[in-house]
């Protein structure tokens, strides 16, 4: 499950993305992480964004702001969910992680290894509208299926 959901994550990075800011919007990555966080709980779903974070670097897709945004995204994400059982609460857990608690991740990243003195507030935005859409996508997705598809949690 782990693998096709990276496979999703990657190759849907390729296909829908849009500018945002001083970044660009991925919104597959967090309707990735919100299902992840939901089908496998919070521990798989940072492995899951981390690998579709590192593919997408290799292949020129993404940059190294993408590494902290999607694995605590995905945690929140998994976290809240599994406190709840709410899929509205892991979506807020990917908004949350990603677009908050993330961006401000993102800061060292940028300013260390990107060369970039992008503060938090320019992150901010770019990152809570990648993962709003994103996680409003998962959440949809989540709810329009069958509750045992998502039993693997429990």
């Amino acid at each position: 499950m782990m693998a096709v959901l990276v496979a999703i994550g990657t190759i849907g990075s390729q296909l829908l993305w849009f500018p945002a800011g001083v970044a660009r919007a991925y919104p597959v990555q967090h309707a990735i992480n919100v299902i992840a966080g939901i089908m496998l709980g919070p521990g798989p779903a940072v492995i899951v964004a981390l690998m579709i974070s590192l593919l997408r670097n290799l292949l020129g897709l993404g940059t190294l702001v993408a590494f902290p945004g999607a694995m605590i995204g995905a945690f929140a994400a998994g976290v809240l969910y599994k406190k709840t059982q709410k899929y509205p609460m892991a979506a807020l857990g990917e908004i949350i992680g990603t677009g908050i608690i993330g961006s401000f991740f993102a800061v060292p990243i940028a300013n260390l290894l990107m060369g970039s003195s992008a503060g938090a507030f320019a992150f901010i935005p770019a990152f809570v509208v990648s993962s709003v859409s994103g996680a409003l996508i998962g959440w949809l997705l989540v709810s329009r299926l069958p509750a045992q598809q998502f039993s693997l949690t429990k």
